[in-house]
């Protein structure tokens, strides 16, 4: 055997890595009847979860020549089990490689996904958050120096980024969240480094 062919081929990887697998949406609603309107679609980051996530396509419009890789999609999205409420816009994303169409006898077995019952619960999170611990002792020094009587509570309202793909709801006055926000440590990954202080 010679030394040339004894010899084994390195492949290196130059760039970065992609998750994505499937094909652009454009590619996919652009082979299909009426650009594939009523038909489902999924993504493949979303087949992490358990539950089933997909879209229905509703409607379907073109863009402009410079465009060429992009489309403007509206969509039923079910995510993790949950229909959202309104229709989801996909443009911005519809360029990446990463949409799967659904032959049309797989349908109904995802859709008998949606009758289990071990889907996440619901996820209700809190309305307020105690302030930090500097911002308390300026405020009741602040109320002090006014002569104002002393907070009760040391709480401030909380605001949360809006997404498509997020269930989650914030509690109505008087109802108990079923997630703590709080500005203590918690349960530290490496306790050990935390010996000694009060958490």
């Amino acid at each position: 055997m010679s030394s040339a062919s004894a010899t084994t081929k390195v492949i290196k990887y130059v760039g970065r890595t992609t998750d994505f697998k499937g094909k652009t949406l454009w590619e996919i609603v652009g082979s299909l009847k009426n650009l594939g309107v009523g038909r489902i679609i999924v993504r493949s980051v979303f087949e992490r979860y358990p539950e089933p996530s997909f879209m229905k396509i509703v409607k379907v419009e073109t863009c402009p020549d410079e465009e060429r890789r992009r489309v403007r999609v509206w969509v039923e999205k079910t995510f993790r089990g949950h229909k959202l409420p309104n229709l989801t816009e996909i443009y911005r994303t519809s360029y990446k490689p990463d949409y799967k169409l659904i032959p049309k006898n797989e349908e109904a077995k995802l859709f008998a996904k949606l009758d289990k019952k071990h889907y996440f619960p619901d996820v209700v999170l809190p309305r307020t958050v105690e302030m930090p611990p500097l911002m308390k002792k300026f405020i009741a020094k602040d109320y002090e120096k006014k002569g104002l009587e002393p907070l009760k509570e040391f709480v401030m309202p909380l605001r949360y980024n809006h997404s498509p793909n997020r269930v989650h709801r914030i509690a109505n006055p008087g109802e108990k969240p079923t997630v703590e926000i709080t500005m203590r440590l918690g349960n530290p990954a490496s306790p050990s480094l935390y010996e000694g202080v009060k958490l």
